[in-house]
């Protein structure tokens, strides 16, 4: 093995495709989920049928239903849990940690609500004494479980965790960089979901390959208002985890907001579209969040806030779609 034990936390589509890769890449690895009867069944099956059928599970990969014992298993963790299940798991984790514990997170969205990004979220529970790092960039679990070519990005102000968590996922099917731009990743991968059921809510409308550009290059400016204002960096905005995902986001099939967003032009209600796809949509909650978040820094983000009004108040996406082309002429630029 190449280094220590690895825990990832989090056995849905995404955590389940990161510890087969980690285990591939000869890291012992052990997945932790939080139902024990499925992870009792994941144990007995060597895969994840609900999310991942099909793809066995590597023998370096264990499986693990007592948290303490899976957090006790590795040094570093990482976690890939829904935005609005982070706090809960980071307090739950608390008491087994050890002080050389080192927390990565492959969540993207705001904590519902509060809007508050995971890395404050992680600080506000466990304080500073982690090191900690964020993994983020265009992936689709299928893709990354089944080991086709990815590329993705690790952010942390601790460059050995940052260098340590890339070297632990790099490989021959496996492309990772490193950052230091924290905000820069996690604001790339939080807007993206809510620019996904946008360009879904176009393509559900048919509105054509022109507006579905159109959507894609003037929500990647909402971006990087948005990424002005709060300090990130726009090179990493026009990166991995920012331009990166957004397209892969709003063009591929693979994407639930996307989908989310082609049900809603279709014609299907809100709450039959997000109970028909079965897993969580980060969008549905995030358009709340970044909209409060632009508010709140006075950035101008009108796609996002259609998008919000569409699957908060009601507005028809026909509607949406009217609001946004009579808007004033302005500069590209602005």
């Amino acid at each position: 093995m190449t280094q220590s034990p690895i825990s990832v936390l989090g056995a849905g589509s995404w955590g389940t495709a990161l510890a087969i890769r980690l285990a591939v890449n000869n890291n012992s690895t052990c997945l932790w989920g939080h139902e024990p009867e499925v992870m009792a069944t994941l144990a007995r099956e060597r895969q994840n049928r609900q999310f991942l059928p099909g793809k066995t599970f590597p023998e370096s990969l264990s499986i693990e239903a007592d948290l303490t014992q899976a957090i006790r298993q590795g040094r570093d963790l990482l976690i890939a849990v829904p935005s609005h299940a982070m706090r809960e798991v980071l307090t739950r984790a608390a008491p087994a940690l050890e002080n050389g514990s080192r927390i990565a997170w492959a969540t993207k969205g705001l904590e519902s609500r509060s809007g508050k990004f995971m890395h404050e979220v992680l600080e506000e529970v466990l304080g500073t004494r982690h090191p900690a790092a964020v993994l983020s960039g265009p992936t689709f679990a299928q893709e990354v479980a089944a080991g086709l070519p990815t590329a993705l990005t690790v952010a942390s102000n601790n460059p050995p965790f940052a260098n340590d968590l890339a070297n632990r996922l790099h490989g021959e099917t496996m492309r990772v960089y490193t950052s230091d731009d924290i905000i820069g990743v996690q604001l790339g991968g939080t807007v993206k979901n809510v620019l996904a059921v946008a360009a879904g809510i176009s393509d559900g409308l048919q509105l054509g390959a022109n507006s579905r550009a159109a959507l894609i290059t003037r929500g990647l400016a909402e971006i990087i208002r948005l990424g002005d204002a709060l300090g990130a960096r726009r090179e990493t905005l026009m990166g991995l985890a920012g331009v990166g995902d957004l397209i892969l986001t709003c063009t591929d099939d693979q994407s639930r907001n996307r989908r989310l967003g082609l049900a809603l032009g279709r014609g299907t209600p809100v709450e039959i579209a997000v109970r028909e796809i079965g897993q969580v949509v980060e969008g549905f909650n995030t358009a709340r969040e970044v909209v409060q978040l632009a508010g709140n820094n006075k950035v101008d983000m009108p796609i996002s806030e259609q998008v919000f009004r569409v699957l908060h108040e009601g507005l028809p996406p026909g509607e949406a779609v009217h609001n946004l082309l009579t808007r004033e002429i302005k500069a590209e630029s602005h």
